[in-house]
């Protein structure tokens, strides 16, 4: 069984731009955003992809992620469910981790989210200056939430 143990973080400030390694384009939608498990297409780069998540239990879930031919990923985005996601994803090493910066643009732009992936749930990490609140279990934060109550339309 594939599983993900991820944390999710707003930023604090914008030092994390300064030790970027890599940044690519994220296109994703949902082929089912039942927050009890998603069926998610992404396209990053040129690179196309399906996965598939369990509902969280905390920072813990099931995951099954493939890569498909990015012509049967360009074909599923057109059945997902809408708006479809667009972000800018940034890779910051720091310490012994990898960290995900997310900067979503159209519905969602302004949201930023630091992602960090581990491999157990109570693993130390050391946390970046530039890393804010935890918003882990804070289900407005997830992706597959975004498209039916987008951030620009929060209070």
């Amino acid at each position: 069984m594939g599983l993900e143990i991820e944390k999710k973080f707003l930023k604090k400030n914008d030092n994390w731009k300064q030790f970027v390694s890599e940044e690519k384009e994220i296109t994703q939608g949902y082929l089912n955003a039942n927050p009890n498990r998603t069926v998610r297409v992404r396209i990053a780069g040129k690179r196309g992809f399906l996965t598939i998540k369990s509902k969280s239990k905390g920072s813990v879930r099931s995951e099954f992620e493939y890569e498909i031919p990015i012509e049967d990923a360009t074909e599923l985005i057109e059945l997902c469910e809408k708006p479809i996601l667009s972000k800018t994803r940034f890779i910051v090493k720091f310490e012994n981790h990898t960290w995900e910066i997310d900067v979503f643009e159209k519905e969602n732009k302004g949201l930023v989210v630091a992602e960090i992936e581990l491999s157990k749930e109570d693993e130390f990490f050391l946390t970046p200056d530039w890393i804010g609140k935890e918003v882990t279990e804070e289900t407005k934060y997830y992706n597959s939430q975004l498209i039916e109550n987008p951030y620009s339309e929060w209070d």
